[in-house]
């Protein structure tokens, strides 16, 4: 049970991270709901290793708002790279 578990809290948590990351990026992203979780998944496992290596508190109690920020940023980075490379493919068909 503890994996299903995990699994939904990351697609929920990677859902977030990638809605936020989303906002952040100017203009309309031409990407699904599915690849925003996605990247927001990736984005949410590279930014706690990320944090960690900084020196950020990543196990606390509550929200690391450190964390939180870093997670956000990688995924407004990939959200704009998903975007780009969808929008690239688009515009050759």
């Amino acid at each position: 049970m503890g994996v299903i578990w995990s699994i939904i809290v990351a697609i929920v948590v990677g859902a977030i991270i990638g809605a936020l990351g989303r906002l952040l990026v100017p203009g309309r992203q031409n990407i699904s709901i599915a690849l925003t979780i996605a990247v927001g998944i990736v984005a949410a496992l590279i930014g706690t290793w990320l944090a960690n290596l900084m020196g950020i508190a990543t196990a606390t109690p509550g929200i690391d708002w450190g964390e939180l920020l870093v997670q956000v940023v990688l995924a407004a980075i990939g959200v704009f790279i998903v975007a780009g490379v969808a929008g690239r493919r688009s515009l050759r068909r």
